[in-house]
């Protein structure tokens, strides 16, 4: 049998939030929300100024109403009921059992869920993920965020210094394979839109694997490709603030461009498409730091990545099937995945 919840005075409450910590009850139901208040969508200020007080309301608006997940994931929090006068009457409620058991590596269990698959891993919670029994692969499996920087900024520098210097010598010229009389010089001071150009085909490139890779539906029968999808993408949306798994490890990143790289070195002039491919190298390395800091960041209310924070949150919480612009939502218009305006209601 579940032990009774325990039970908080209106008093405790208030000189526990007078301490820093950021309690809120729905009803009589409480919630300590102290670790999670710096990561709250809305704002750190806007949670805090609701410590203490009841947000049942708060929930279905205003300022905006809350999705069921975001009420799933508010259960994490639970601590104990509110009092009632002299008599402390509380609410038995059950741990809720979970569809796997997170004290084991999660990799090798999600295929069986089959069709319940794809409801479970879009219901987000706030814990740790371990993939791997091996400690030696759960390592690799995890990434800082300033390791990508660390990693790849030099790679784009130096390449960028290749590509500018082979561009001065005057050699390259495009549709040469074809034909010598009407290929096109490629001038050194081409360069800029070049690397400009590998950006924007990696702003596609980045639309299209997050929306047809990443948030494909694996078969219910097919324990392979679930588990494949987990690996690449359900990992994230299951827990979206474990900050180890928020950007790509470099080993794997490094095939993947690798891959990309040999397709550019296939349809262009090997200095031209190493000019395309490390501009798209450095819209990567945008899109990686973007993604980390739109989980972790507190953007200024009304700036640009304010919006884009509260964009991406949504496409988690609520619209998984639409939103998945990350560094951009310019290609979510003309594939008409936009997530409707109508679902980001104006704060007070």
């Amino acid at each position: 049998m579940a032990a009774a919840p325990r039970s908080f005075s209106a008093a405790e409450v208030r000189s526990r939030c007078a301490e820093g910590a950021c309690l809120v009850r729905c009803r009589r139901r409480l919630y300590d929300l102290s670790g999670f208040v710096r990561l709250h969508p809305g704002g750190e200020q806007l949670l805090r100024r609701r410590a203490g007080t009841d947000v049942s309301r708060a929930l279905d608006g205003p300022p905006h109403r809350h999705s069921a997940n975001a009420r799933r994931w508010l259960e994490q929090y639970y601590v104990g009921e509110m009092e009632s006068g002299d008599e402390v009457a509380v609410t038995q409620h059950p741990p809720r059992r979970d569809l796997v058991d997170w004290q084991k590596p999660l990799l090798w269990q999600v295929g069986y869920l089959g069709e319940k698959y794809d409801e479970w891993v879009h219901q987000p919670v706030d814990r740790p993920i371990r993939l791997f029994h091996s400690d030696i692969l759960e390592y690799l499996s995890k990434t800082a965020w300033y390791v990508v920087f660390i990693v790849w900024a030099p790679v784009v520098l130096y390449l960028s210094w290749v590509s500018y210097t082979s561009l001065a010598q005057g050699n390259t010229r495009l549709f040469s394979s074809f034909t010598t009389e009407y290929s096109i010089p490629v001038h050194k001071y081409y360069f800029p839109f070049i690397f400009l150009l590998g950006m924007f085909l990696w702003s596609l490139l980045e639309y299209l694997i997050h929306r047809f890779v990443f948030h494909m539906k694996p078969p219910a029968s097919n324990y392979y490709l679930i588990t494949l999808h987990f690996l690449l993408h359900g990992q994230h949306h299951k827990s979206p603030f474990d900050s180890s798994r928020l950007v790509f490890p470099p080993v794997p990143a490094s095939l993947v461009m690798g891959f990309f790289y040999g397709i550019l070195k296939l349809m262009l002039p090997e200095v031209l498409g190493l000019s395309v491919f490390v501009g798209g190298l450095c819209g990567y390395v945008i899109y990686d730091m973007m993604h980390y800091y739109l989980h972790y960041g507190s953007p200024k209310k009304g700036t640009y990545l304010y919006g884009l924070k509260a964009y991406h949150v949504k496409h988690h919480f609520e619209h998984q099937k639409s939103g998945f612009g990350i560094s951009t939502r310019f290609w979510d218009h003309p594939f008409r995945t936009l997530i409707p305006e109508e679902t980001f209601e104006k704060e007070d």
